[in-house]
């Protein structure tokens, strides 16, 4: 019973992000780019409107001291 309400559960928040991105997705495709992007760190709105472009951000120069 419970992975019945996961399952509703993740499908409703997916028609969610689906419904809120200006990029026209189909749920398919919505479910298959996010897995493979599970990992990435990027800004989630950006990545649903605009899918294909890059979205880097700058990287802070740290200066760390060499330990050996």
């Amino acid at each position: 019973m419970i992975q019945i309400w996961t399952a509703l559960i993740t499908i409703l928040v997916l028609k969610a992000l689906k419904a809120m991105a200006r990029y026209n997705w189909h749920l398919s495709n919505l479910v298959a780019f996010i897995r493979l992007n599970l990992f990435v760190k990027i800004e989630l709105q950006k990545w649903l409107d605009k899918p294909f472009e890059e979205h880097f951000q700058k990287q802070e120069i740290t200066i760390q001291g060499v330990l050996f």
